[in-house]
């Protein structure tokens, strides 16, 4: 075995300590809130890999701590290990800067108030100081730590996606949320990239951080709560969720926003996040809202001796020595505050009415409950009955926690029952009492009942077959089996049906077999024969038609009942006269109505009977007319499998040698090849266009052509705006290249001069170009004076330079036309202007325009050098059209493998 260097040592004890970017930015807050700061900016570049930053106002390093600040385990927290049992600060172990510095580049600003300059030090891996220099911060500490993990490529290699990088900036934001809240005198400011994502600044309270931090909806539906316990000694304060407020208000989907602290310490508690969330969630019946975790904010203080801190590197997991302690305070306060929930892990039923319902996990606790209100009610009922056995208890118990809102309803229903009708079907519920939950509200007789029921039911042996038939189970009375559901409807009182009369009509109700007798089904002739009419409608109903829209003009959100008694009131409160009209309306359409009713009769009686008369009973012979229709209607699809009737025609000779014959006599006639460009057909790219040049199939870009089209005319006549100088430039020999260009510029053409005798050039090569030149005459050459007033601000640069390689074409090149006569930086932005006004042609030209654009560059651009402005052909070459059998044949010939 051997000795692992110290650099290696360093390297991995620091890259447990600091895992991520939230590590660094943890660390050096809880160095500046132990400084006693009061205002800590953190600022990160690139999500924190780049750069991290931390600036606080504190009390700053003395200076002859500054050369150990850095160095593992040098620290001014603790100097034994008894002194973690008063622990008051953050940190204690002396590990944060050198871990840092072990895995990142770090330099530490400092200044005391002793100080007078802040100085800036450099470290190197193992924390020692490498320079200094002085710095212009105030006093205070900021830490600056760059280029993170750069000697841990795999572990910033985790941060490479988008999404992680993402996640760890939210777990900052989420870090100084924290602080925010149990600091209120802390001011807060998180800066990504130069952009300020948060911050908080200095608050009185508690309550007033968290409205600064979660916001005002998230605080209206919290109230505080206080718990004090003296031994031991824990003291529970904080900001809990209303009762039955909202879940969608007071919870969300992550952890993110419960904060719990222990000594003012942010920390993770895996059983405290259990219980509070148990006792949150168990008060909505929604089962959305188990998966919830509740917004809060609990701060528990203990005394430091019984918090054992030095649990993981973060320190953001505790141990709690009175943990059961701790555990009780927290849910008596929970209690007190949610009430006491004992199936608070199981999910709530939802109440079908407004009284209440049996619980379904104590059914014993509603047997007493009603037995004894049944007590007090009927004085016939014994106090004393029977007692359930343990094992009909839990048989009940577990019968009734599985038990569904369906079956709670269905109770509900049997319960609401009068006595004097539940006698008439006990024996049905002694029978069913073994497949559906009952509730455990039943007399003493009636359980009894049901113990001889369910011994008599086990001794009898079912066989599978009368299982499938569903003839197992049978009702006693009528010996019928029975069915899964029987509605039992009360009759009303002294109006009792005989039972005679009950069971003539349940005799004379058969079931069908549904595959060997068919109930009557819609024929064809009723369909031909019947004719549906809309019955004659009332003045009511008429006024009802045009107020309904008018009611949900006024009011759009109104419901159905709103509508209804709107308009019913609108009715009562209809004039006199406004009612004639409606009732002469539907007077009107009676009359109509009844038209139509003796236009339909005159056309012949109908035979056959009602529909839906037939339609409930079975078919026994067919119709009248079913036969005759059934022939009709058969009838056809026989006509259409006989053999049409041969259509005429007529054979014309035809002969592939006298075709050949005639395309050679065309060809003969026509011995030239076609002139000129031809269009064939669009691509189905639709940007290119196949045409014919002679014997040659060529491909056309027409955008190229429109593009060197609209560069050659902006060349000869675009005329650029000048925009009026602030200073004039002005002119002579030396700036415009001697004395040859001056007398070239003053030969030009002028305007009309002014009274003062100066006079503006308008010659076009000069203005078209963006340039407005004035000449002021004088007595010799030496005395005029010119002077640039104008020049075009569209083009970069444009200067005397440029005028200068105008007069250069006009002297030396003899340029008598504006194109001749551009300078090089016009023509590039007029070729970009011709590049932009291409683009913004439609994309699918037609084929009228194409023409047009071939037309106008046979006329523009004559033989010249057919290329757009970037110098790529207009034409692309395909293959040449074979004129004789042998070419053809070429082209034809299959590929030697």
């Amino acid at each position: 075995m051997k000795q692992l260097p110290p650099d290696t040592v360093r390297l991995l004890s620091s890259s447990q300590v600091i895992t991520s970017v939230v590590n660094v930015v943890k660390e050096l807050i809880e160095n500046s809130l132990d400084a006693g700061a009061s205002s800590i900016d953190v600022k990160l570049e690139n999500f924190g890999l780049d750069r991290v930053e931390v600036r606080d106002n504190g009390q700053g390093i003395k200076t002859v701590d500054t050369p150990v600040m850095a160095v593992r385990h040098f620290t001014s927290k603790i100097c034994r290990h008894e002194d973690l049992e008063h622990l008051e600060t953050y940190g204690f172990r002396g590990e944060a800067l050198g871990s840092i510095c072990a895995v990142a580049e770090v330099a530490v600003t400092t200044k005391t108030e002793e100080d007078e300059i802040s100085t800036q030090y450099t470290m190197d891996l193992t924390g020692k100081i490498v320079s200094q220099k002085p710095s212009h911060l105030g006093q205070g500490t900021t830490v600056s730590v760059m280029k993170l993990f750069k000697n841990l490529p795999v572990r910033r290699q985790c941060f490479s996606s988008n999404k992680k990088c993402k996640e760890e900036l939210k777990k900052v934001q989420d870090l100084l949320m924290a602080y925010a809240i149990i600091k209120p005198e802390l001011r807060l400011m998180l800066v990504h990239n130069k952009v300020v994502l948060w911050q908080k600044a200095k608050v009185a309270d508690n309550r007033s951080a968290l409205l600064a931090t979660l916001g005002p909806g998230a605080i209206a539906n919290l109230i505080p709560c206080h718990h004090h316990q003296e031994q031991p000694e824990i003291l529970l304060e904080g900001f809990f969720p209303k009762p039955g407020a909202d879940y969608s208000s007071t919870s969300t989907s992550n952890p993110d926003k419960t904060f719990i602290f222990v000594n003012n310490r942010p920390v993770q508690h895996k059983e405290i996040m259990k219980l509070l969330r148990q006792h949150y969630t168990a008060q909505y019946a929604d089962d959305q809202a188990r998966n919830r975790y509740p917004t809060l904010m609990l701060k528990i203080s203990v005394p430091p001796s019984s918090v054992d801190v030095n649990l993981t590197p973060d320190k953001t997991q505790v141990l709690l020595h009175n943990k059961e302690t701790v555990l009780t305070a927290i849910e008596a306060l929970l209690v007190s505050l949610y009430g006491f929930r004992p199936n608070a892990d199981l999910p709530a039923d939802k109440h079908l009415s407004s009284e209440p319902f049996p619980s379904p996990s104590s059914p014993l606790q509603a047997d007493s409950e009603r037995n004894a209100e049944n007590s007090h009610s009927n004085d016939s009922v014994p106090r004393d009955g029977p007692k359930q056995s343990s094992a009909d208890t839990s048989l009940d118990r577990q019968a009734s926690n599985c038990s569904s809102s369906s079956s709670i309803a269905d109770d509900w229903i049997v319960n609401q029952i009068p006595a004097d009708l539940e006698s008439n079907f006990s024996l049905y519920d002694d029978e069913m009492s073994q497949t559906v939950t009952k509730p455990a509200s039943k007399s003493p007789e009636r359980l009894v009942d049901n113990k001889m029921t369910a011994a008599t039911i086990s001794k009898v042996q079912i066989s599978a077959e009368d299982w499938s038939r569903g003839t197992a189970l049978t009702d006693p009375v009528s010996g019928e089996p029975l069915q899964p559901v029987i509605i039992h409807r009360p009759t009303k009182q002294n109006h009792s049906v005989p039972d005679e009369a009950m069971s003539e009509s349940s005799s004379s109700k058969k079931t069908l077999n549904a595959i060997t007798e068919k109930r009557a089904a819609l024929t064809a002739y009723d369909m031909i024969s019947n004719r549906t009419m809309r019955a004659p409608l009332s003045p009511v109903t008429i006024f009802e038609k045009e107020a309904r829209a008018e009611v949900l003009r006024e009011k759009p959100t109104a419901s159905l009942q709103d509508i209804s008694v709107a308009i019913h009131e609108r009715w009562k409160n209809l004039r006199e006269e406004d009612r004639k009209k409606y009732e002469e309306k539907a007077k009107k359409h009676l009359e109509h109505h009844e038209q139509r009713t003796k236009l339909a009769s005159a056309e012949g009686p109908r035979e056959p009977g009602v529909r839906s008369h037939m339609q409930g009973q079975k078919r026994k012979a067919p119709l009248s007319n079913q036969q005759l229709l059934d022939e009709l209607f058969a009838a056809q699809p026989q006509k259409k499998m006989k053999n049409p009737a041969p259509k005429p025609s007529q054979p014309l000779p035809c002969s592939v040698a006298a075709l050949r014959l005639q395309l050679q006599r065309l060809s003969s006639q026509s011995s030239a090849a076609p002139q000129g460009l031809r269009l064939v057909n669009r691509l189905a790219s639709q940007s290119a266009w196949v045409i014919l040049c002679g014997q040659r199939l060529m491909l056309l870009n027409p955008f190229r052509v429109e593009e060197a089209l609209l560069f050659k005319r902006l060349l000869e006549n675009n005329i650029l705006p000048a925009a009026s100088l602030q200073n004039p430039i002005q002119l002579t020999d030396g700036s415009l290249g001697g004395a040859e260009y001056t007398e070239a510029l003053c030969s030009m053409e002028k305007q009309s001069p002014e009274l003062n005798g100066a006079a503006f050039f308008s010659d076009p090569r000069l203005v078209a170009n963006g340039f407005k030149v004035k000449l002021t005459p004088g007595v010799t050459s030496a005395e005029r004076h010119l002077e640039v007033t104008a020049m075009a601000d569209c083009v970069p640069f444009l200067g005397v330079e440029d005028l200068r390689e105008i007069l250069t074409a006009v002297l030396h090149k003899k340029a008598r036309t504006v194109r001749e006569c551009r300078p090089l930086k016009v023509t590039n932005y007029l070729q970009g202007e011709a590049v932009r006004l291409t683009r913004q042609l439609p994309t699918n030209l037609s084929r009228e325009d194409v023409k047009e654009t071939l037309l106008r560059m046979e006329q523009q651009l004559g033989g010249a050098n057919h290329t757009c402005i970037h110098g790529r052909p207009f034409l692309q070459h395909l293959t040449d059209v074979p004129t004789t059998e042998q070419e053809v044949k070429a082209l034809l010939r299959p590929l030697e493998l």
